[in-house]
């Protein structure tokens, strides 16, 4: 795809123009609607009101086309990160709920759900791309950012891991619990669930609370206690 770029991070998470982008969200509506065989090159020109040459174009095949829009939907999750750049522990906090609440609503969103029950229910085939494309895509990618920026939050001292790796699949934990299973398997979620920014700033407390420096978890403690 000639039109894919790197991001701020470095790490190859993908953006687009207005109209590739158009054309991925006309690709997730269909995705919605029909499932994957809806999602004919005709019948997204149709939708998005480009031509077929112009998807091959941006997208190359269907592969391309699907892994695009894996990682469109993943690039959704913000996990903004100052990089080398001092950052206070409040500015850090923040990126953490940012990460947290954008990560719940993509989670909880029609397109998400649509795409993995359609991995999932494919995910027998010999030719289960989509599953792969989810995992690596999706998850890794958007695994790679977070861990840049729990990273950031090690090197200035906030918090204190021995494994990265760990650390993020904790605080995933943290944020989705089973949300993500009972609203594949159907489920709707209450009011108070659906209340996100209150999910994300809990889960980020207990995040800081686990893993927090010895000052940090002390100012964590200070500000739930008020």
């Amino acid at each position: 795809m000639d039109t894919q770029v790197r991001d701020e991070t470095g790490e190859g998470t993908p953006r687009w123009g207005e109209r590739q982008t158009a054309v991925l969200e006309a690709a997730l509506s269909l995705l919605v609607e029909g499932g994957e065989r809806a999602l004919t090159t005709a019948g997204l020109a149709r939708r998005a009101n480009c031509s077929k040459e112009s998807i091959y174009k941006w997208f190359d095949d269907r592969d391309g086309l699907l892994a695009a829009m894996v990682a469109f939907q993943a690039g959704k999750v913000r996990a903004p990160s100052a990089g080398e750049r001092p950052m206070g522990r409040e500015a850090f906090r923040g990126n953490l709920v940012t990460f947290a609440h954008d990560l719940l609503d993509v989670l909880a969103g029609e397109v998400s759900l649509a795409m993995n029950r359609l991995a999932i229910g494919t995910a027998s085939r010999e030719d289960a791309r989509l599953g792969r494309l989810v995992l690596e895509r999706g998850r890794r990618l958007i695994g790679i950012r977070a861990g840049a920026l729990i990273e950031a939050g090690r090197s200035q001292g906030f918090i204190a891991y021995e494994n990265r790796d760990d650390a993020f699949r904790t605080l995933y934990g943290l944020i989705v619990q089973d949300m993500h299973v009972r609203l594949l398997l159907g489920e709707t979620l209450g009011a108070d669930e659906r209340d996100f920014a209150r999910r994300a700033s809990k889960a980020v407390d207990r995040f800081m609370h686990l893993y927090g420096s010895d000052a940090a978890r002390g100012q964590t403690e200070e500000t739930e206690g008020n």
